[in-house]
């Protein structure tokens, strides 16, 4: 199986631009990076997602349209301070700080789930994260007030992860499973965080949630916090990063040195590579309609978008590593 790079590189602005920073490992002054760049800037639906992050008040944090899930999705994509569009956004982000340190969003807690049924100012550690990865991928990371969320977050760590915790505004609220469980989702969240972050990389919170997340996959039969299977649907592919799922978890972990020989992440990424087809190709399992209009976005054919990702996750533990050294002198 080798990696398709001249069938990536055939793609749409933002998977030409991943593709050479991330499989090739081409600088941003190169021509055909900064082409590619500027055709993502101008990809009519990644200028849409800019526009829409307007606040929406969420219901459901697994909405895949979520505002903080469309961040995150841009952040990932590369955009940062000074691209059209996105210095209004921050400015909004940073405006919203909570007491408690974490940055705000607009949520409303149905009484039925323990909420009050009304909109108010929140976070929980199920967004809280993904946001501040936003701000520091965006180039907000010396931020005063980042640093302050980073290190409020950072602090509820516990020996097995992250459990579900929420801002004060949302009273005793919290997911469905025992207090003690570590929820998954959070300490993924909280894993692509510290993932971002050089000085937390490689420290014991870290470490405490890449072991709780390998533990679960071992585990994966008879524990399932909060309602977090690791089962058939875990280990559909889908992207983009939305929820709790194969290729999501094998992305955070694999930005963790120490975990790439662990064998419970080989028996993970086997799973992935197993899904390729004949050329290195994947083909979306799953889909999140609410991204419909992406290449991704469909289950009939190979999707370079997902590939893009798969392949960057395989990179990382060194597989097809020459050959993307290689592929770079002649691209």
């Amino acid at each position: 199986m080798d990696i398709p790079i001249d069938w990536l590189l055939e793609g749409e602005g933002w998977i030409q631009y991943r593709a050479r920073r991330d499989l090739l490992g081409q600088a941003e002054a190169e021509p055909r990076v900064a082409a590619a760049r500027a055709a993502m800037l101008a990809d009519a639906r990644v200028v849409a997602l800019l526009a829409g992050l307007a606040g929406e008040v969420i219901a459901s944090h697994k909405s895949a349209g979520q505002p903080f899930h469309r961040l995150t999705f841009l952040a990932d994509l590369g955009l940062r301070i000074g691209d059209p569009g996105v210095e209004p956004i921050l400015a909004r982000i940073l405006a919203s700080r909570t007491p408690e340190g974490p940055f705000g969003l607009p949520m409303n807690i149905a009484e039925g789930h323990g909420g009050s049924g009304e909109a108010v100012m929140a976070w929980a550690l199920c967004d809280a994260p993904l946001v501040v990865y936003a701000l520091v991928k965006f180039g907000l990371e010396k931020e005063p007030a980042v640093h302050r969320a980073i290190d409020s977050l950072t602090g509820l760590v516990r020996q097995n992860g992250w459990p579900c915790a929420v801002s004060s505004t949302l009273g005793g609220w919290r997911g469905p499973g025992r207090r003690e469980d570590p929820c998954p989702f959070a300490t993924l969240a909280m894993l692509k965080l510290l993932a971002e972050v050089d000085s937390l990389r490689d420290g014991h919170e870290a470490r405490a949630g890449t072991e709780t997340l390998m533990d679960l996959w071992q585990n994966s039969r008879t524990r399932h916090p909060y309602i977090f299977y690791m089962g058939t649907d875990f280990r559909k592919l889908k992207y983009p990063f939305i929820w709790y799922d194969l290729l999501y978890v094998l992305e955070v972990l694999s930005r963790f040195e120490w975990v790439r020989g662990d064998a419970r992440f080989a028996d993970m990424l086997a799973v992935l590579r197993a899904k390729a087809d004949a050329q290195g190709r994947f083909t979306p399992e799953s889909v999140w309609t609410a991204w419909k209009a992406w290449e991704f976005g469909q289950k009939k054919a190979p999707s370079r978008g997902l590939t893009l990702a798969a392949w960057r996750v395989m990179g990382r533990v060194g597989i097809h590593r020459q050959d993307a050294k290689h592929a770079k002198q002649e691209r």
